[in-house]
């Protein structure tokens, strides 16, 4: 009471100024450098990286992103406003990491002066009155003057150490416990500094590259590239992949028709002048310096011509198609935007194995045993060059007119592999064949190796905090009577009245003098705290 009437005192005495600079930091620096607001800094970092995951992201999918804000204008704005469509980059999400860092490590530097004080200094002396301790026996030996050197020597046996006084030992053990916490504490610190690292210097691209063709790790061949904030493109180390062939097999039996079986890319890679041939497949990737090649997915592109109405050839090669659903139907769009009179292209739909249902054209097997091409035609003026980034997957019809039958319904046709079509008005397009298509993701996350590790000693220290037990015994010799007691700094252990019983079993300690022996249980079950 006498404490909290001159808190209050003092609350009073400076309530007309408030707290002093000096002292108003210093409480705002103690309530950072608390656990408990490293936990909850901790939580809002999970909690915020929400959005991130649920969202889509303006540096890896922009045209979901402006998808979004135009199907939902009023919450979109919001959300680009407040940063929910770049999250990682967002200042607020920065602002809660550094808080976590500068939290985490105000926290551990005061804890490491103390331990080390601690693990320097010697066990606390004997306490006045052991009775009163959790865990107690009183015994009585035949040599006491000979009771604490043999006290020493078991308990240093039993790894404790020992500070012998006049008439009593100390031991204390388990420090390497509050060791676990640190060390627990400063992987989680090197844990974030391994994370910024890769965030700021990492890189991650994707490319898709048809069965023939090849990639160079270059920013211009990129489909997708996101990089950190210090990334440099000088960082990107020179290297090549073509694609030799790929094969993909999939279950023709009646069991898990379809399952796919093998996915594998034979490869040549080329880094500093030297040519190596290495197989690419799921979780087996290429690694080229300090940059990691992964096989992330796979497709059909269909090989075609189109020719515009003057003969010229407006396009001819591979196109990429995207698949829909796992019999690999397909679709995308070829685009001839250099064809005279008129601009000509096309939306492609492409089916593996193809069959009619009711008049509609479906893929039944994601393997190509029946492949087609289902193709509408559009044409139009030509457009000057804008310099805007466009999707090469869909086809924008602004300005485009569909060609038409002579009874004006809309023009859509079929093609199988070597078949030509001659458009109305002039113009053709032919379909060669098929190839597959492999997505490549290239990466390189140069805080990874620090991560890991300090996942793994993170993973050490909290075994050493969950399963070491810090104890403190004491033995005091008084005439003939031995005083043997014991304190467990951690609770919900038990054990600690057994090691008593066996330290003094081998001390050849015995009960009090003048008890029976059921008188002596009987004490020694009223001094371990049972009714």
């Amino acid at each position: 009471m006498g404490r909290q009437l001159r808190d209050g005192d003092l609350m009073a005495e400076r309530k007309p100024g408030g707290l002093r600079p000096g002292e108003t930091l210093r409480f705002l620096w103690t309530q950072l450098t608390s656990m408990r607001t490293a936990l909850v800094l901790l939580f809002a970092l999970a909690l915020g990286a929400v959005p991130g995951s649920l969202l889509p992201q303006r540096p890896t999918a922009p045209v979901r992103v402006d998808e979004f804000i135009r199907d939902n204008p009023q919450l979109g704005g919001f959300y680009n406003a407040i940063g929910m469509f770049d999250v990682y980059a967002s200042p607020w999400f920065a602002a809660i990491y550094l808080l976590l860092f500068v939290s985490l490590v105000g926290c551990i530097i005061p804890r490491i002066g103390v331990y080390l004080r601690g693990f320097r200094g010697q066990p606390p002396v004997t306490p006045r009155n052991l009775g009163r301790l959790p865990a107690h026996l009183s015994l009585t030996a035949d040599r006491p003057d000979a009771v604490l050197d043999e006290a020493a020597k078991v308990l240093a046996k039993r790894r404790f150490r020992i500070r012998r006084l006049d008439d009593s030992v100390s031991a204390e053990r388990g420090y390497l416990r509050e060791l676990g916490n640190l060390v627990f504490h400063l992987s989680l610190v090197f844990l974030l500094c391994g994370l910024a690292w890769g965030s700021l210097f990492g890189y991650k691209g994707s490319v898709a590259v048809v069965e023939g063709g090849s990639f160079s790790n270059t920013l211009t061949q990129f489909d997708d590239f996101t990089a950190g904030g210090a990334f440099q493109a000088q960082q990107l180390v020179p290297f090549s992949v073509r694609l030799d062939s790929f094969e993909a097999k999939f279950e023709t039996g009646p069991v898990q028709r379809g399952a796919a079986r093998v996915f594998r890319a034979e490869t040549t890679t080329t880094m500093n002048g030297v040519e190596n041939h290495q197989t690419l497949e799921v979780n087996h990737p290429l690694v080229l310096g300090d940059s990691t090649v992964h096989l992330v997915g796979h497709g059909y592109a269909v090989d075609v011509t189109v020719k515009d109405p003057q003969g010229n050839v407006a396009f001819a090669g591979p196109v990429v198609l995207l698949p829909q659903d796992g019999n690999f139907l397909s679709v995308g769009a070829i685009k001839a935007p250099y064809a005279r009179p008129d601009r000509l292209a096309f939306e492609a739909l492409f089916l593996p194995t193809a069959v009619d249902t009711d008049g509609v054209g479906t893929s039944v097997f994601p393997d190509a045993l029946n492949p087609q091409l289902l193709l509408n035609a559009w044409h139009g003026p030509p457009q000057p060059a804008t310099g805007r980034p466009e999707n090469v997957y869909s086809l924008d019809t602004t300005g485009l007119t569909q060609y038409t039958k002579a009874d004006g319904s809309k023009l859509r046709f079929t093609l199988r592999p070597g078949e030509i079509f001659d458009l109305p008005g002039g113009g053709s397009i032919q379909f060669h064949d098929w190839k597959r298509w492999v997505s490549l993701q290239v990466s390189s996350t140069p805080g990874l190796w620090l991560v890991f590790s300090a996942v793994l000693v993170a993973v050490a220290g909290l075994c050493l905090s969950l399963f070491i037990r810090p104890r403190r015994v004491w033995l005091r010799v008084r005439g003939d009577v031995v005083e043997l007691a014991g304190l467990d700094r951690t609770e919900g252990r038990g054990g600690l009245d057994d090691e008593l019983r066996l330290i003094a079993d081998e001390l050849q300690l015995r009960a009090d003098k003048g008890l029976a022996p059921a008188e002596a249980d009987a004490a020694g079950s009223t001094q371990k705290g049972e009714p």
